[in-house]
């Protein structure tokens, strides 16, 4: 009896037992995860390998993970690195067996084919998480805690795949409506891989051999070399297969972006370039880099948590410090673990090394879990592409679109490819188009379509009624020409100038803009708005409005405005006999600025009320407000510091585009600043942030375009081609053409002595031969002609030489005032 009692004790507790951990099944069982990422044999991926594997142990992902290796054969005999990872090889498809052309990017979906038709691993797993290997992992990717479904996957947003929205979505799929713009973080269900992977790599090669739709308007490649194929082959094959994504713009950030508040991303993507005061990183330096076998090395240290704590007062850009150094560091110890690992010998200590050892270290880099401002997902057709303060649990912000007007010349170019750069460092959401403006003539002649995605204008630089130009009434007829032929989705649209840097985003909903009440910049300077021009110009002068700059409009405001801020412009150019400085604010008195009160009185004429704000843009050389955070620079005025300056004006007629290494000169470092006026210092350290995006923009063109090492040119290989002319003064040069000679100024002083020798010619024997017969014959002329001249004669000379130096500097100054004025005008360009 007591055996049966404890038999029936053991069966009751063993179904309990069951079922329980049918219970526990129930919430995990059968959601098996597996971790993919693609690479080749190369020292370049395997110090990512190194870091998104440390990350990967670090952050406790659950499930495996393989690196899908694609190598040739002879590229696998010299390869050393086999041991960095769970590794399934992979046939090298970089050069393709059927096309021959070279596109290492496809064994991507090639290797997650392969992966899928050769692995026992994709037997036995439910869901698959595909990364980048360029990747840090900050805590666990779970698929169905992100929200994945069978036939809904999760992904990241990949805004610049503008093709999902034109001609090359409808030529690569039969359902463009279900193309998502995604990429980076891919989370799905086995089942839709199996469906998807093939399609993928279909379509990747149909892309990239599509190259009549490579171009950088149609794809957003800005390249325009269809580097991009695989991604839009990623999306076609999806759209192809039916599988719709859900887009979560929070989950991944890539270093140097500001994390929108209450949101904990859980993956960096370091991409692309980023700094952290003065020190900076880019992933593409260390494109030959063996760090991995080399002991004891590792990528250059950044700022500790401590300096960064000090180096800025905004709470939202500090943090943003803090996840750039923390994804370098996160890498710099998957290295030190890695150099142990391959047998080096114990490092000698540094405060550096002590930090990564840490507790301090340990705690800041500890597994981080979603929040429910992280976990926000949205259909492609609603989604919000970014996210500010959430006020409210799953409120919908409305998508945005900026534009910008230019014309076609390098002046302009250079311009675009700052704000450009700026925009995709801001977390500006949306799209960005340049409006350009050209003349059939000109555009024969352009070179810089690729710079950006472009909506093409005909120009009116020349009215095409009044013969009158002026450059200036391209803007709101370009804005009109997009709105009537392009296709718009947005609800928002944010208009800046070319001549701005972005250094954050600019959202209707954080600064309130509606419909009916659009968002601009004070222009204080139009007085128009106060006196008889507003009356003579529009019904409604109390409405009229003093801002510019920057405009936040709802769609359906400025398609019933576009026009009449064009119609008013040409009635204000039009209206000569009110262009007084008096009456205008317009220094030169010249109607410069009719396009501005065109602007005013348009929308005075709807009674569109501005909200104006101050603390959106700043011109550099300004001193700021304390604490604002000034989302844009207008560098439209010259600005200095100390002896340096940059006045965008004297690179009017200077090809900043399509010379190599063309750069403004280098700032002054932010230590040399005296720190005795708060003030001074932080106006000046603007200053210097603008240039140094203005470089750093134009040397990532310049690396884009495949500009040859600067290291190894030689100075005369630089300056060869330039236009460097002799001034009529014997020896001294045209300072104008002599500062444009130089391609890469040294000096930042604008009052900086004549180059000791230009051009070769001066050092020659022959030059100096000659310089000293005509010296010796200018000084034999001058002996006789004193020894001849009588002493009444030569007062009278003096005198009448005196006359003429006077007059000679009073016509110099006048030229000098005027030339100030042309360059003023040039600026308000």
């Amino acid at each position: 009896m007591a055996r049966l009692l404890a038999l029936g004790l053991v069966v009751v507790l063993g179904l309990v037992g069951l079922g329980i951990e049918g219970v526990e099944t129930g919430q995990k069982a059968p959601w098996r995860i597996h971790t993919l990422f693609s690479v080749e044999c190369q020292n370049y991926f395997d110090w990512q390998t190194v870091g998104l594997m440390h990350s990967f142990k670090k952050a406790q992902q659950p499930g495996p993970i393989t690196r899908l290796l694609s190598c040739t054969d002879e590229e696998k005999q010299k390869y050393g690195g086999m041991d960095l990872a769970p590794t399934l090889e992979v046939p090298s498809m970089s050069r393709h067996p059927r096309t021959g052309d070279w596109y290492p990017a496809i064994n991507k979906p090639a290797g997650v084919v392969h992966w899928l038709e050769n692995s026992k691993d994709a037997e036995n797993v439910d869901w698959v998480v595909i990364l980048d290997a360029d990747m840090i992992i900050r805590g666990p990717i779970i698929p169905w805690e992100l929200g994945a479904e069978k036939g809904r996957p999760v992904a990241a947003y990949y805004g610049y795949l503008i093709g999902c929205d034109n001609i090359l979505a409808k030529l690569h799929t039969e359902h463009p409506e279900l193309c998502d713009k995604v990429g980076g973080l891919l989370a799905m269900h086995i089942d839709d891989l199996r469906a998807l992977a093939p399609m993928w790599l279909s379509k990747t090669e149909e892309v990239r051999e599509d190259r009549a739709h490579w171009a950088t308007n149609i794809t957003g490649d800005i390249y325009a070399k269809g580097w991009i194929s695989e991604m839009y082959g990623y999306s076609f094959g999806a759209a192809e297969v039916g599988l719709h994504h859900k887009i979560n713009d929070n989950l991944m950030i890539y270093p140097g972006y500001i994390p929108r508040e209450g949101v904990e991303p859980i993956l960096f993507h370091y991409g692309l370039p980023f700094t952290v005061g003065n020190w900076s990183f880019s992933k593409l330096d260390h494109h030959e880099d063996d760090i991995v076998y080399d002991c004891g090395r590792l990528f250059p240290e950044p700022p500790y948590p401590r300096e960064v704590q000090l180096m800025e007062s905004d709470p939202n850009k500090r943090r943003a410090l803090f996840l750039s150094i923390e994804c370098i560091n996160t890498l710099n110890e998957g290295l030190l673990l890695q150099h142990k690992a391959n047998g080096c010998s114990k490092p000698s200590w540094s405060k550096y090394l002590s930090f990564l050892r840490s507790k301090t270290f340990a705690e800041l880099t500890r597994p981080r879990f979603l929040t429910p401002p992280t976990l926000q997902t949205e259909d492609e057709s609603i989604r919000t592409v970014q996210k500010q303060v959430i006020d409210e649990p799953g409120k919908k912000y409305p998508k945005i679109h900026t534009i910008f007007s230019t014309e076609c010349t390098t002046y302009f170019d250079w311009q675009t490819v700052g704000l450009v750069h700026s925009f995709h460092l801001s977390g500006q959401p949306g799209n960005i188009t340049r409006l350009l403006s050209c003349t059939d003539e000109d555009l024969k002649k352009y070179t810089g379509h690729d710079l950006v995605p472009t909506h093409y204008v005909p120009s009116m630089s020349r009215h095409p009624l009044t013969g009158d130009w002026y450059p200036a009434i391209n803007k709101p007829a370009a804005v009109l020409h997009w709105l009537n032929h392009a296709n718009i989705d947005a609800e928002f649209i944010v208009i800046l100038d070319a001549d701005m840097i972005l250094r954050g985003p600019i959202t209707p909903w954080e600064f309130k803009a509606e419909r009916g009440r659009p968002v601009s910049t004070p222009y204080d300077y139009l007085i128009g708005c106060d006196n008889e021009l507003a009356k003579l110009h529009t019904s409604h002068p109390e409405a009229c409005d003093k801002v510019g700059g920057v405009i936040i409009m709802h769609i359906d405001d400025l398609r019933k405005f576009a026009m009449l801020w064009l119609h008013k412009t040409e009635e204000v150019r039009a209206d000569k006999a009110h262009y007084a400085t008096n009456i205008t604010g317009d220094i030169y008195a010249s109607g410069w600025i009719s396009e501005m009160y065109g602007y005013s009185f348009g929308a005075a004429e709807l009674k569109l009320r501005h909200i104006i704000n101050k603390e959106i843009l700043i011109y550099p050389g300004y001193v700021p407000e304390t604490g604002v955070r000034y989302r844009v620079f207008h560098y439209g005025l010259e600005f200095k510091v100390g002896n340096w300056s940059i006045d965008k004006a004297n690179y009017r007629n200077i090809d900043m585009i399509n010379k190599c290494w063309e750069k403004f000169p280098d700032p002054p470092d932010p230590s040399t600043l005296d720190q005795a006026d708060e003030d001074i210092r932080q106006r000046d350290l603007l200053s210097i942030e603008c240039a140094k995006t203005l470089n750093e923009a134009l040397r990532l063109h310049h690396k884009r375009r495949n500009c040859p090492d600067p290291s190894t040119i030689s100075t005369s290989n630089l300056n060869s081609g330039k236009d460097v002319t002799m001034s009529r003064k014997f020896g001294s040069f045209d300072e104008v053409s002599a500062s444009r000679s130089n391609q890469m100024p040294k000096n930042n002083s604008h009052e900086s002595s004549k180059p000791a020798m230009i051009d070769g010619t001066f050092s020659s024997f022959r030059f100096w031969v000659v310089a000293l017969w005509v010296f010796a014959g200018l000084g034999f002329l001058a002996v006789m002609f004193v020894v001849f001249s009588g002493p009444k004669r030569r007062g009278t000379r003096g005198k009448i030489y005196r006359n003429k130096r006077r007059s000679s500097y009073s016509g110099y100054s006048d030229m000098n005032g005027r030339d100030r004025q042309i360059r003023s005008a040039d600026a308000s360009l």
